[in-house]
């Protein structure tokens, strides 16, 4: 009977940058509620921190396409697509660690 390994701490470092990114876009979107479309992001982020999709990155990483899909109209705040780069960016850097191998 083969037993769990612990993740590494590469691998929890760049996970829970990922989720503290998602976090902070989250807090960011309902603070600056009433431009276009922010419920149906909030909605999909939601989503994106679920458990469902931190177990599955590929299935985050599709929550991110349709999150970034909202986030990139006329109308959102600044700060909401700044908080956006950053998800984007770690979402990024865990995709490639995960090719790499680095993260399981």
């Amino acid at each position: 009977m083969a037993f769990e390994v612990e993740p590494t701490g590469h691998e929890k470092t760049v996970l829970s940058e990922l989720q503290g990114a998602w976090q902070g876009l989250r807090d960011e979107v309902a603070e600056q509620a009433g431009f276009p479309d922010w419920d149906r992001a909030l909605f999909h982020i939601d989503e994106a921190m679920s458990w469902e999709s931190v177990r599955n990155i590929q299935h985050m990483h599709k929550s991110l396409v349709l999150v970034r899909n909202l986030l990139c109209q006329d109308g959102v705040p600044v700060t909401v697509k700044e908080c956006l780069e950053a998800v984007n960016d770690l979402m990024n850097e865990t995709l490639h660690a995960l090719k790499e191998g680095e993260i399981n």
